[in-house]
């Protein structure tokens, strides 16, 4: 795939997100027919459903694929349908409307709670651990890909080793605890029905419209102060992350396998905020000295089994410079990523 410069609108962003890479497709053809994705209506679940839908198409397989959500956006929906991709009301906290769910062979497991964590814990926990044990007890019979998070492993010293797959946890804060805890109770129904899956494991995707370095460019570019708590971080580019969730059906396992997912770089928050700076011609302000610990994860098995991003970092940063410089839009979403506590 040959990358653009920059990327100037949001249409041309969609179709970079959703443009099925020749892996996808040939993953897709190898599958049993069939994949649902479930929150499909949040940050990352558009973009995957549309990649999804394409690299279907272009299997040839006759593979269905379903988007399902609460859809609490109308917009999103419709968006979705408008291109192809058949989509599912469902609101995952009652459990008769799981029970409800056409059973596909293939599901891509994208909902949880992360912001006002510290505001509605019952929610945060119900959500991150009552529904997917719900969700793994009516597939049990797919394979499902379970978006997890990084966070499950704890802060690390800064200029140490990044945790691989075999390092145990040690999630920080309530948010990181419920998403451990949504990958035992799927790891016991895996155990106890023989629930093929996969713990996916991502920090910090990046869309133009938000992720870590949309965050500090957004701040250099406001004359706004970056914060250094968290001194160093690892990014990938979304459509990168989405091509490995999709490719990882074919990973999964009982018990469920374990899967790093994020860029090779070891990123440095000051670095990152100074290069921004150059390209905007602003001085970055600072906040906060570097804190000895960082969220990192060595996604090295990512990379073995599934390949290199396609998107290498001096490009995705290119992109976000770009895109911020020329008023491109936001999701108001930010990262939080130096947040050193767990509270988000």
């Amino acid at each position: 795939m040959t990358l653009p410069e920059r990327i100037a609108s949001e249409p041309e962003l969609e179709d970079v997100l959703a443009q099925p890479s020749d892996e996808d497709i040939a993953s897709v053809a190898r599958l049993e027919p069939d994949i649902m994705i479930l929150g499909a209506g949040g940050k990352m679940g558009p973009s995957l459903a549309r990649r999804v839908q394409r690299a279907a198409e272009r299997a040839g397989n006759g593979s269905r694929v379903l988007a399902v959500s609460r859809f609490s956006s109308r917009e999103a929906r419709t968006e979705l349908e408008s291109q192809g991709v058949p989509t599912l009301a469902c609101d995952f906290l009652s459990a008769p409307a799981i029970t409800g769910l056409p059973r596909f062979p293939n599901v891509l497991y994208l909902a949880g709670r992360k912001f006002g964590t510290t505001d509605r814990t019952d929610i945060t926990w119900a959500t991150n651990t009552v529904v997917p044990a719900r969700v793994a007890e009516h597939f049990a019979d797919s394979r499902m890909v379970v978006f997890s998070t990084g966070n499950v492993y704890p802060l690390v010293p800064a200029t140490g080793p990044a945790p691989t797959e075999a390092d145990p946890p040690a999630p920080v804060g309530e948010y990181a605890q419920s998403c451990l805890g949504r990958e035992r109770v799927v790891e016991y129904v895996s155990r106890e029905d023989g629930l093929r899956a996969l713990m996916f494991r991502l920090n910090y995707a990046v869309d133009l419209r938000y992720g870590t370095l949309v965050d500090i460019a957004r701040k250099v570019f406001a004359d706004e102060p970056v914060d250094l708590t968290i001194g160093y971080f690892n990014a990938i580019w979304q459509g990168d992350a989405n091509s490995y969730a999709l490719r990882s059906l074919e990973l999964c396992e009982s018990p469920p396998a374990v899967l790093n997912v994020t860029g090779s770089e070891r990123i440095s928050t000051r670095e990152c905020a100074e290069w921004f700076g150059r390209f905007f011609g602003k001085a970055p302000r600072f906040v906060n000295e570097e804190g000895r610990l960082a969220l990192l994860s060595d996604a090295t098995r990512c990379r073995t089994l599934l390949g290199e991003p396609h998107v290498p970092l001096p490009v995705l940063r290119q992109w976000v410079a770009h895109w911020v410089r020329d008023g491109g839009s936001t999701l108001n979403k930010p990262t939080h990523f130096e947040v050193s506590d767990g509270r988000f």
